[in-house]
């Protein structure tokens, strides 16, 4: 008897989940194939220590073959779901287009940079979504500063050594204090002519991490401001520009450097399948099953969950969450086949969050215990060695070398700006499509 296909789409947080937990319960018994622009799971919540030359960029990457013995990888992107035929059409890396049938499905398709509709930004500003996107903001931060300590002109000089990010949230806050930190140690190297480099961060919300309680919040900005940086709350971006950024409150900052972090958006994907949604995301029952599709499910940011905690609401777009909901995921396409226990529905528990501020500094919150300081910083590492699920023993070595050794800050040249704009980035894979933007 031939074995049931099961397409998972995506391999973040909530497909890789799917797909682990999916092989692991069927033991061989279905055909599972993951479709992937890339071949690894990326590590998002170190994204921040790979452009701050904490960690080398492979330590957050986690081979998809290596790990998920029984799931066949299947190198692509899709771009359209035909429900009625059961079959997904996706463009290989090389440009090359192929179909592939499913009696089930699991869109795990994940999330893009949010834009909004302030003139330059999609031109002149760039995300954090990806490896090409933080190695490309190593080695912008890396030249502004180098070129800073050579340039005559004091304005260009400070212009050089401004950097402005946009978005107080979990990415931008770490962005900003990860590379805060780079960019002190760089401008040490030039004593005579950067001058000390300047991090401005914005947001509409009235302080930094809205998504935390106040006191962790407090504990985060108190941190920021100590070190130098310039948080600035109901403030944003009013145009972008090659020279600077205009903000809504008239002021006018001349930078080279505008990091765009305001948060998330469902990859387009999901709104071409032509099902109700919910703030772009796809409506789903507790079961994450898609209402009206018997074979179709989707988890992760792709996915509007109903939160069975708080009646009435959908789980908000995490890491945490999608981690969660992927096993779940794996575990209801097993029972729906017949491989499985009986379907579950989705349910959480909160556990708290982390923010790494880099150096020995944190703030968390595990089970609803406020910490900051060393031992939240302790805490916050020991999660990620945790939740990792592979390179654990690199990534703890790197963090001790990075303890003990000066960082070897230097440009590499592997990303130029026109491989990362902003308007078509996503969480895995960065297309090339013009030659705009910041250089």
């Amino acid at each position: 008897m031939s074995r049931p296909r099961v397409v998972i789409v995506g391999a973040g947080f909530a497909g890789y989940r799917a797909a682990r937990t999916l092989a692991r319960v069927t033991r061989g018994r279905a055909l599972i194939t993951l479709l992937n622009p890339t071949d690894y799971f990326l590590y998002l919540p170190l994204l921040p220590q790979v452009a701050a030359g904490i960690l080398e960029p492979r330590r957050i990457t986690v081979s998809l073959p290596g790990t998920l013995r029984g799931v066949r990888l299947l190198l692509g992107e899709a771009h359209h779901v035909d429900l009625d035929g059961c079959t997904v059409h996706y463009t290989d890396p090389e440009g090359g287009t192929g179909t592939v049938g499913y009696e089930r499905l699991v869109l795990a398709v994940g999330s893009v940079n949010k834009l909004l509709p302030i003139p330059g930004v999609a031109q002149h500003a760039h995300g954090f979504r990806a490896l090409p996107e933080a190695l490309y903001l190593r080695d912008h931060v890396t030249r502004q500063v180098e070129l800073a300590a050579t340039a005559d002109d004091p304005g260009i000089r400070a212009a050089r050594c401004t950097f402005v990010v946009v978005g107080a949230g979990y990415t931008g806050t770490e962005v900003a204090a990860q590379m805060q930190l780079l960019t002190d140690s760089l401008a040490r190297r030039h004593p005579a002519g950067a001058g000390r480099p300047r991090w401005i961060l914005l947001d509409t919300a009235p302080r930094v991490l809205p998504e935390l309680d106040e006191r962790l919040s407090r504990t985060a900005g108190r941190v920021l401001r100590a070190r130098g940086v310039d948080v600035r709350t109901g403030t944003s971006v009013k145009e972008a520009g090659r020279d600077g950024v205009l903000l809504t409150d008239g002021e006018f900052v001349e930078s080279r450097t505008l990091v765009w972090c305001v948060g998330v958006r469902p990859d387009p994907l999901v709104e071409a399948v032509g099902q109700p949604l919910e703030r772009g995301r796809l409506i789903v029952d507790p079961y994450l099953r898609m209402p009206g599709s018997a074979d179709v499910f989707a988890c992760g940011d792709a996915a509007a969950v109903p939160d069975l905690e708080h009646p009435g609401g959908f789980t908000p777009m995490t890491a945490q969450h999608a981690w969660r909901q992927g096993r779940v995921a794996g575990e209801n396409v097993a029972a729906s086949l017949g491989l499985g226990r009986r379907r579950r529905a989705y349910r959480h528990r909160d556990l708290g969050f982390a923010v790494d501020l880099g150096g020995v500094r944190a703030a968390a919150n595990p089970f609803g215990i406020p910490l900051s300081g060393l031992p939240a910083g302790a805490v916050t590492r020991g999660y990620h060695l945790a939740a990792l699920p592979g390179n654990r023993v690199r990534v703890a070595a790197d963090w001790l070398l990075d303890a003990v050794l000066p960082r070897q800050a230097v440009q590499l040249g592997l990303v130029r700006s026109w491989a990362v704009p902003l308007d078509t980035a996503s969480p895995e894979h960065p297309l090339p499509q013009h030659p705009e933007g910041v250089s």
